[in-house]
């Protein structure tokens, strides 16, 4: 018998608002998280997406998480700011931050937005997609904690530091890229604990960096490239650290607390973002802008494949095409998620 159940998104909605609003979070936390990780569900990506629900609502009661948190923004020039998140879960100072971005960005043409103080976000392309839905580019950043080696290194030091940008295209879908910079999510190792899968090769290590496929031996993650070419996931990493906890002040990565592999659930981890906005309009202008991003992605959907059938794809191709399907099958959930909500 299969593992994984399958609910709607109607229904894993209101079961994941409800769980963190029992737990202690505001109306408004409860609707931003909710909201994030649904998007995550959505698309596939599902160890960014409700299955977070159970270690949110565990952070919550135990105080690591401000429940009803009051973000303060401080507006620092017309087009920059930073954002004293109040150790509130990470969705809401992200959809936050965003929003602040897009405000500024319809004014000046650009708005850049820092983030501290805050934590865990999820996927962070749901962020950068607000900017495209507002007929803007959107990027965004997280740190988070060490668990990913240097290049060559022998311990773990950068966080698995993702990079999600988004465009908005005339008539289509956005384009959408939202990557970590290690070679996958740390959460994507729970899952498949969770799930009892192996990992692919190639992109976790042991505690005594020796390469593994087993999630449960799994200990840290190699930097995208793996061991040939991680010198540029590294770097990637270091970039993301810098605009997400440096020009921010929040916590650099090997400093910070970790998710959940620590006895300590009560300290806040001050987890950094960094978000940046731009008006097509006020550079080459929303017609060249329109006609220029589809000329590009015609050209690049029309390069043949190197797979008989298939097609390349753009990113965010991959996600969109997953969103219909599960609109058909409903939104693949495992056990613990399950049991968790009482699906």
């Amino acid at each position: 018998m299969s593992k994984i159940f399958y609910a709607s998104a109607d229904i894993l909605e209101a079961r994941t608002r409800n769980a963190l609003l029992e737990a202690g979070a505001s109306i408004e936390t409860a609707e931003a998280t909710t909201q994030a990780l649904l998007y995550a569900s959505r698309i596939g990506v599902d160890s960014h997406g409700v299955r977070l629900v159970t270690h949110y609502a565990a952070m919550l009661r135990a105080g690591r998480l401000n429940g009803t948190p009051a973000p303060k923004e401080h507006r620092t020039a017309p087009a920059t700011a930073l954002l004293d998140a109040d150790d509130g879960l990470g969705h809401y100072a992200c959809y936050h931050a965003m929003q602040l971005a897009i405000e500024m960005a319809t004014q000046t043409g650009i708005g850049a937005v820092g983030v501290s103080r805050s934590s865990h976000c999820g996927a962070a392309g749901a962020y950068a997609l607000k900017a495209a839905e507002a007929g803007m580019v959107g990027i965004m950043t997280s740190n988070s904690d060490a668990n990913v080696t240097l290049f060559r290194g022998t311990h773990a030091f950068h966080g698995t530091n993702p990079i999600a940008m988004a465009a908005p295209v005339e008539g289509q879908m956005p384009w959408l890229l939202d990557m970590a910079t290690s070679s996958i999510p740390f959460n994507r190792v729970r899952l498949y604990r969770s799930l009892g899968l192996p990992l692919p090769a190639d992109v976790a290590a042991d505690a005594e960096g020796h390469m593994t496929q087993d999630a449960m031996q799994a200990s840290m993650l190699l930097p995208l490239g793996g061991e040939s070419y991680g010198f540029k996931g590294a770097g990637l990493a270091g970039m993301v650290s810098i605009l997400s906890a440096v020009l921010t002040g929040a916590m650099i990565d090997p400093r910070m607390i970790q998710m959940t592999d620590t006895s300590d659930f009560a300290t806040p981890r001050n987890v950094g973002h960094f978000c940046i906005v731009l008006d097509p309009a006020r550079f080459v202008g929303r017609e060249g802008f329109d006609r220029a991003l589809k000329d590009y992605l015609t050209m690049l959907r029309a390069t043949p494949s190197t797979i008989a059938g298939e097609s390349v794809m753009a990113p965010g191709d991959r996600e969109w095409t997953t969103m219909e399907e599960r609109k058909r099958t409903g939104i693949p959930v495992d056990p613990d998620t399950r049991d968790f909500l009482k699906l």
